[in-house]
């Protein structure tokens, strides 16, 4: 008869105490996020687990998220997150799960006057956190134009602009599309961002950001704005940095609610 292995994750811990977040980082896994327009996409996610761990315990089992995660069929629904994220406290005898994905979301951009198509990545997270309450927050990172406000009145003629970063974070009661996210942040920075752009397009884009300057300020109030006349978000937080062409440090603005219910 074989010997009976040694538990060591189920001794005394040498100091109790209780651990807020203990788990696993770094695993890449195939998933399907909803596409607005094709139902689904096939993405690869960078993926992150954790529960608590009582203070008696003196470590949890790792190999045990593994093989939650080994069961999920691909597709990241409420529905299935709330499966994983309550085997998570069960297998693991935990009072809190928690499961975040990081993965590219690709949207197809149609240049301005060539239409030509091309796809842009977009950086998202979704986290989603199972205590007494369950909840789902997704971040969006959205590269756009922008062109100063400031440099345009100064120079008449021209006006510094580069590229910036809006992050768009978000806690919903329903479903809100990754498109829609980009959507309301691209039309309200100086010009979307496109991978690929004839010389007609480099016109028109250079043309309609320098009639649109805008500030980090300016950014974050007017996708705000937007997200403050949705009904169904508990909370969100919008930031904007610029990668500054003339200076050799970032502008940057941030807005945070907690929407009343």
């Amino acid at each position: 008869m074989a010997k009976e292995l040694v538990d060591v994750q189920n001794r005394k811990a040498n100091h109790p105490i209780t651990i807020d977040h203990v788990g696993i980082k770094g695993i890449k896994y195939p998933i399907q996020v909803f596409d607005k327009k094709r139902g689904f996409q096939h993405t690869v996610a960078e993926v992150a687990m954790f529960v608590d761990l009582p203070s008696h315990y003196k470590g949890t089992h790792m190999s045990r998220f593994i093989e939650i995660l080994s069961t999920v069929d691909g597709e990241i629904s409420v529905k299935m997150l709330l499966k994983i994220l309550r085997r998570m406290k069960e297998q693991l005898n935990a009072e809190t799960s928690k499961i975040e994905f990081h993965f590219p979301y690709f949207i197809e951009k149609i240049a301005p006057v060539s239409h030509s198509k091309a796809y842009v990545d977009y950086d998202c997270t979704l986290t989603a956190t199972l205590k007494k309450h369950f909840s789902y927050i997704l971040k969006v990172i959205v590269p756009v134009h922008t062109l100063c406000p400031c440099s345009k009145e100064l120079c008449n003629v021209s006006a510094h602009n580069q590229r910036s970063y809006v992050s768009v974070t978000i806690e919903a009661r329903s479903v809100i599309w990754i498109e829609d996210i980009v959507d309301i942040v691209e039309q309200n920075a100086s010009s979307p961002i496109y991978s690929y752009l004839k010389r007609t397009d480099e016109k028109y884009i250079t043309e309609y950001a320098y009639n649109h300057p805008m500030f980090v300020e300016d950014i974050v109030r007017a996708i705000s704005a937007e997200f403050e006349k949705m009904n169904d978000l508990n909370y969100f937080n919008i930031e904007a940095e610029n990668m500054e062409s003339i200076h050799n440090h970032n502008a940057y603005a941030s807005i945070e609610r907690r929407m009343k219910d």
